[in-house]
């Protein structure tokens, strides 16, 4: 008997808990009606969010309760003393707006749009579509206030957020990546690009341009119809047109690069193959995928794509010069040598290529003095001292002008000094004044 009492006894609470949330419900709702509110209003409504919302279990009544606490935010903007100066607003709206506020109204808004749609019942419909019509250029402005502020992970939040309230403006997810990007959160970005891949955004478009007459200032309009209104209307003259090209080849390369920083490397060679599609005469694209070969040693690809990129860009020192490391690599060194002098021909202060080009040529000269080292006293080995002595006094009369060239560009690089040091002391001109230069720098 006692236990029966104990379950009656609990049924009874769930119900008056039930009942409790039900009322609390519709008090919120009956304030969230009135035409203004501010004051006692607003500081109940926020106590019966913080009592309905951990009571609610029905799914509609999860969805209301989510609804009204994602509206705190706009309620508390349209509370604002509106005869406050512009700074005292932003300083007051900074309070209780934020990325996570306004990632909350979105979820809070679209989850009542969708049961609602789902229902088939429009309680607040009409009025989130009018609150996301008002208040979006006001989130798009804070959104824009914390770029401008350098906090661009908290601005891409943002832009993401707007993006979710209202997904037929595409474009604020497009900034959204490309404010991840400027957050170096790639993996957001990521996430962003390929959203907008999935959905074949471009972005392409025109702006309608014409001349104020007073200000004599070029003003932008997306309608091409209220442009020319105005035309009509001679407050502007000068109407044209400007052509907004397509964003896909840079989604796609963009995909394609932070997967490649991410060191994901065969999901990087399928979306630079994607990218190029899109940009065919895209250099960089092509070296990007030349890198990613050179990376895993396939110097046969490499080659050719570098070779690809080059017909793009004829004059490019440093294709150019990566041909040299590759020829370098496969111990090709005449071919090594002649990419090195072109590169320098096409660039003449290219620092690596006159540091690589003396390097070749100084690459003998450890085996040379292998083998002086090797040498005995008898006559047969001090004719070969001579020859070998002789090898090495060519080689570096070879390199020494490149090493100048190359002291000359920098004259801080260690290296350089060192070698040159090396050269002039073998060739006896300690006394020159190129030597004693170089020996006061040391």
């Amino acid at each position: 008997m006692k236990i029966k009492q104990l379950i009656i006894a609990g049924t009874l609470l769930v119900s008056v808990a039930s009942f409790a949330q039900k009322d609390e419900l519709k008090a919120l709702k009956k304030i969230y009606a009135k035409a203004e509110i501010k004051g006692a209003d607003l500081a109940e409504y926020k106590s019966l969010v913080a009592k309905v919302e951990p009571l609610a279990t029905e799914e509609s009544d999860k969805v209301y309760a989510g609804f009204y606490k994602a509206m705190i935010p706009i309620l508390e903007y349209m509370a604002l003393d509106k005869t406050m100066t512009q700074l005292q607003i932003q300083m007051a709206v900074s309070k209780f707006v934020s990325p996570k506020s306004i990632s909350e109204l979105a979820n809070g808004l679209n989850a009542t749009l969708d049961y609602e749609k789902k229902t088939g019942k429009k309680v607040q419909t009409d009025d989130i579509l009018e609150t996301i019509t008002s208040f979006k250029p006001e989130l798009l402005n804070f959104a824009v206030a914390l770029g401008n502020q350098k906090k661009n992970k908290e601005a891409s939040d943002v832009l993401y957020s707007i993006y979710q309230l209202d997904k037929k403006d595409i474009e604020n997810l497009y900034y959204a990546a490309n404010y991840a990007v400027n957050g170096q959160d790639n993996e957001t970005a990521l996430k962003y690009y390929r959203e907008l891949k999935a959905i074949n955004y471009t972005g392409e478009g025109t702006i309608y341009y014409a001349k104020n007459v007073a200000s004599g200032e070029d003003e932008s309009y997306q309608s091409k119809s209220d442009r020319d209104n105005l035309v009509r209307l001679k407050t502007h003259v000068s109407p044209r047109d400007e052509k907004i090209p397509s964003k896909k080849p840079e989604i796609y390369k963009n995909i394609a690069l932070i997967l490649i920083e991410k060191e994901r490397f065969d999901e990087a060679k399928v979306a630079l193959s994607e990218a190029r599609k899109e940009n065919p005469k895209d250099s960089y694209l092509l070296t990007a995928e030349a890198d990613l070969y050179y990376k895993s040693k396939d110097l046969v690809t490499y080659r050719k794509l570098i070779n690809e990129s080059l017909e793009i860009n004829p004059n490019d020192a440093g294709l150019v010069f990566n041909l040299g490391i590759v020829s370098n690599a496969e111990n090709k060194l005449d071919e090594a040598e002649k990419y090195y002098l072109k590169a320098i021909e096409l660039k003449p202060d290219f620092m690596d290529a006159y540091l690589n080009l003396s390097d070749l040529k100084l690459r003998p000269d450890p085996k040379l003095v292998e083998e002086i080292n090797k040498l005995g006293e008898s006559q047969k080995d001090l004719k070969r001292y001579e020859v070998l002595k002789a090898e090495r006094q060519k080689l570096f009369n070879t390199a020494m002008p490149i090493l100048e060239k190359a002291h000359e560009l920098d004259d801080k690089n260690e290296a350089v000094k060192s070698n040159l040091m090396n050269i002039y002391k073998f060739l006896e001109l300690n006394e020159t004044e190129k030597y004693k230069a170089l020996k006061a720098k040391m």
